[in-house]
């Protein structure tokens, strides 16, 4: 049992797991267009791998996640290898494949965002001014930013037209990622600065958990402005977000890093294994 804790601790906190999801709902924009290639989503998995280990790194340098620290230092050389194979592999695919380089300029924004989450845009004296600073920014900035990535990126790199539906995605994607961050919201609450401003520190537990269910509630709605979508993809949708609503709903300050760093996070693999097995 010790053995399989350290295989999971190291899959979950050496950001594969993350990856994973992120591949899961690049993969699950581009089946909906009827694209089954792999190459976007890999690109996207490596991505993730590589810029979520360098936030984690400049999280440490700052005095955060020190609950993450020794396990970071315990494992170091072996992350560092990771993130070497995930640059390599990244740079395989945009060297060596049919890749749209043209399509890297659309990350530019999200890219920026996700740097600056971490490291601050400018200190003033002893105040360090960045987007994790200011009310609600850090939920909202993370959710624009996992949307762009997983959704105007992909389709841009294989030439989808933007059409109303894109956005509409694009919308229903930021309103699903809102819907899955508040339960780390809600589980750090105690722990999180009060500079912050998250959801739970300024509305409190139970009406965090009311806007995520809004926020759901809403996800659906859009879908049936999706005329062309397939009438199984909104049945998938009703159930993931469902599931979603659930783990809201038992989300609290008592849950361990494993409920919502392995299940919620998972929710992405369960919608993209629901279409695999439905579709």
């Amino acid at each position: 049992m010790h053995a399989l804790k350290k295989i999971l601790d190291f899959y979950i906190f050496s950001n594969i797991h993350v990856a994973l999801s992120g591949f899961c709902l690049t993969k699950i924009t581009l089946i909906q267009v009827g694209i089954h290639s792999n190459l976007t989503p890999f690109f996207v998995a490596f991505s993730i791998i590589i810029s979520y280990n360098f936030i984690r790194f400049f999280e440490l340098k700052y005095k955060r996640l020190q609950w993450y620290k020794k396990w970071f230092f315990n494992h170091q050389k072996i992350l560092l290898f990771l993130v070497l194979v995930s640059i390599f592999l990244l740079g395989f695919i945009l060297v060596n494949s049919s890749f749209n380089l043209q399509s890297l300029s659309i990350l530019f924004p999200f890219a920026f965002m996700t740097l600056f989450y971490v490291v601050p845009l400018f200190k003033t004296k002893k105040v360090e001014v960045s987007f994790r600073n200011f009310p609600f920014v850090k939920i909202i900035s993370i959710a624009i930013s996992w949307a762009g990535i997983t959704v105007l990126f992909p389709l841009y790199e294989t030439g989808v037209k933007f059409t109303s539906i894109v956005y509409i995605e694009f919308f229903q994607r930021f309103l699903f990622l809102i819907a899955i961050l508040i339960p780390f919201d809600i589980r750090d609450v105690m722990i999180d600065p009060k500079s912050l401003k998250t959801l739970p520190q300024i509305l409190g537990v139970g009406k965090s958990k009311l806007v995520g269910y809004l926020m759901l509630v809403s996800l659906i709605f859009l879908e049936f402005f999706k005329t062309e979508n397939s009438i199984y993809f909104t049945y998938i949708l009703i159930v993931v977000s469902l599931i979603t609503a659930l783990f809201l709903m038992f989300s609290s300050t008592k849950r361990t890093r494993y409920y919502t760093s392995f299940w919620v996070e998972a929710i992405p693999i369960i919608w993209f294994g629901l279409i695999v097995l439905f579709l």
